[in-house]
């Protein structure tokens, strides 16, 4: 029981049974967690009817009413941590993210030393698929603000698809985390950076849904914008460090772009 990718959903009915079956085609023991957000549509009735098929291998944490992508992360982690799971995913039910390259973040971490290995869509050989013009100067333009505003020099901040080693999740304290939106990439990522792990940036295609609605909104863009000021204001006084951990972690690294 070493890995598990936590795929959270809201109104994913189009996706679900798919990008889990891509998931367990690999056939590298993953499991898979779906934290469903209630969704309307029906995803929890799809993903209860695939049970039978992977027993033991796939679980659905049910929660009510639509709370945040990152507050369904961090429950999800939690989840993961209680069970004993050492490699920690996290990924997109819309195939934006590639399945296939689970193992390319995997291998990151266990061969390349990473504790916090990122599927980046902004170093060298990484790209991204049928965004329309104004979405990726959208992307790129947060990216390099909020690496302007935090100093943490990772080319994708706003990146969703990661494998976390156990040890990060367990050392950063997750109750300290406040953002709920996209930008609970970025604090996951600067609280990881801040206390010192190991980040590395694997290149990805990161390629558009093709069905189902997108969740990006206003409201998301706004916290982007705000939160990044508001995080490196609170890093001064923010302590990310879970006071229960025990991990001791080297100096800081600087981040490194791999080909896996």
């Amino acid at each position: 029981m070493e890995k598990i990718v936590i795929i959270p959903t809201y109104n994913e009915k189009e996706n679900i049974e798919a990008i889990i079956a891509a998931v367990f085609a690999l056939n590298s023991n993953y499991h898979v967690l779906v934290i469903d957000d209630g969704s309307p549509d029906g995803t929890a009735n799809i993903i209860r009817s695939l049970f039978p098929r992977y027993p033991g291998q796939l679980f659905l944490d049910e929660r009510r009413g639509k709370l945040g992508l990152g507050t369904a992360y961090i429950h999800g982690f939690k989840w993961a941590i209680n069970k004993g799971y050492h490699f920690i995913f996290e990924m997109d039910a819309d195939f934006s993210h590639n399945p296939l390259d689970l193992n390319r973040l995997y291998l990151a971490c266990t061969d390349g030393g990473a504790d916090l290995a990122v599927g980046s869509r902004y170093v060298k050989f990484g790209a991204v698929e049928n965004w329309p013009a104004n979405r990726i100067a959208l992307s790129k333009g947060a990216s390099f603000y909020t690496r302007m505003i935090t100093w943490m020099p990772v080319k994708d901040p706003t990146a969703g698809f990661v494998c976390y080693r156990r040890n990060v999740l367990e050392t950063i304290n997750l109750d300290a985390i406040s953002f709920i939106g996209y930008a609970f990439q970025i604090e996951m990522k600067f609280a990881a950076w801040k206390l010192g792990f190991k980040i590395v940036e694997v290149p990805i295609t990161f390629k558009d849904r093709k069905l189902g609605a997108s969740k990006m909104n206003k409201g998301i863009v706004k916290e982007g914008i705000l939160g990044v000021l508001n995080l490196r204001w609170q890093s001064l006084f923010k302590h990310y460090r879970n006071k229960v951990s025990q991990t001791t972690v080297t100096p800081l690294y600087p981040p490194q772009d791999v080909m896996i």
